[in-house]
C-alpha cells in the first residue's frame, strides 16, 4: 500500500475516532490505534514499544488497549494492559483480532477497527465502569509511524 490514506481517509479516521469515543464514554478503561506502514521483523515486539511509547500503561487501572496495525507487513496485534489482561476470557484478544481480520480481508477497514473497538469497550465497560471525576487519561486520536 502507498500511504496510510490508502488505508484510512480522513473521514474513516474520523469515524474512527468517534468510535474510540464511544467505547470509552461508559469506561475508565483507554483504547488507541497506531497504525505504520511495517512492523519490521516481529509484530510483537513492535506493537509493545508502541504501547510504552504512547504510554499505554499509564493508565490508574491499567486498563489501556491497543490495536496496533501494520499496513504493507498485514500485521495486526491487540496488546491489553495487566488490569484488563486479568479480566478478559484467554481468547478474548485472539477472537477479537479474527474479527477485525475477517473485515479486513473483505477491505473494510474502518469496519473492522470500529468492530474491535467497540468489542473491546464493552469488556472495558463491564470491568471498569466508568468513575464520576475521572478524566480522559490519553488521547481518542489515531496515532501513526
Amino acid at each position: 500500500m502507498a500511504n496510510i490514506e490508502d488505508f484510512l481517509n480522513q473521514e474513516e479516521q474520523q469515524e474512527i475516532i468517534k468510535a474510540i469515543q464511544k467505547a470509552e464514554r461508559n469506561t475508565s478503561g483507554e483504547i488507541r490505534v497506531h497504525i505504520e506502514k511495517s512492523s519490521g521483523k516481529d509484530a510483537l515486539n513492535q506493537a509493545t514499544k508502541v504501547f510504552d511509547f504512547l504510554k499505554m500503561d499509564n493508565t490508574r487501572e491499567r486498563n489501556g488497549v491497543l490495536i496496533y496495525v501494520a499496513i504493507d507487513t498485514r500485521d495486526l496485534v491487540i496488546l491489553g494492559d495487566i488490569g484488563i489482561n486479568d479480566v478478559v476470557p484467554s481468547d478474548f484478544w485472539e477472537s477479537t483480532k479474527d474479527a477485525i481480520i475477517s473485515e479486513f480481508k473483505n477491505g473494510d477497514y474502518k469496519k473492522g477497527l470500529i468492530d474491535g473497538i467497540l468489542t473491546a469497550g464493552e469488556q472495558l465497560k463491564s470491568h471498569f465502569p466508568f468513575k464520576k471525576g475521572r478524566g480522559n487519561e490519553l488521547p481518542d486520536d489515531i496515532s501513526f509511524g
